[in-house]
């Protein structure tokens, strides 16, 4: 497996951390109802179930980028360096998001697309 590639099944997990941390003490959570329990939630447990929704919203671009490049026998080393940055940036971002710090959290953001970016013009 390359690095790119454990990138890709770390990302895949990553969602799932978020949506840990916005149940996390289950305050009334109502697993009938997850959905309308979150919607309901403030502070940072509305914070970790957007970096969860951001999260999953990223993951297609991220594993084409990946998976293409890779197939397309892209430079390997770059690829991995990349999906590297790519998920440093995405960690990054949840914890800006986690700490309501909106201007480095949009420059975590902007560093994880232009990672994406950099990968597909391995190709």
């Amino acid at each position: 497996m390359t690095i790119a590639f454990a990138c890709i099944l770390f990302m895949g997990i990553l969602p799932i951390i978020c949506a840990g941390i916005a149940k996390k003490g289950f305050e009334g959570y109502d697993n009938s109802r997850p959905r309308e329990w979150l919607a309901k939630q403030t502070g940072f447990r509305a914070r970790a179930n957007a970096a969860q929704a951001n999260t999953f919203e990223s993951l297609p671009l991220f594993f084409a980028a990946v998976i293409i490049a890779s197939f397309a026998n892209g430079p390997q080393g770059r690829i991995d360096i990349l999906a590297v940055a790519f998920v440093i940036a995405r960690c990054l971002f949840v914890v800006c998001y986690l700490l309501d710090w909106p201007t480095l959290r949009t420059i975590a953001w902007t560093l994880g697309f232009a990672s994406v970016l950099a990968i597909f013009l391995q190709i």
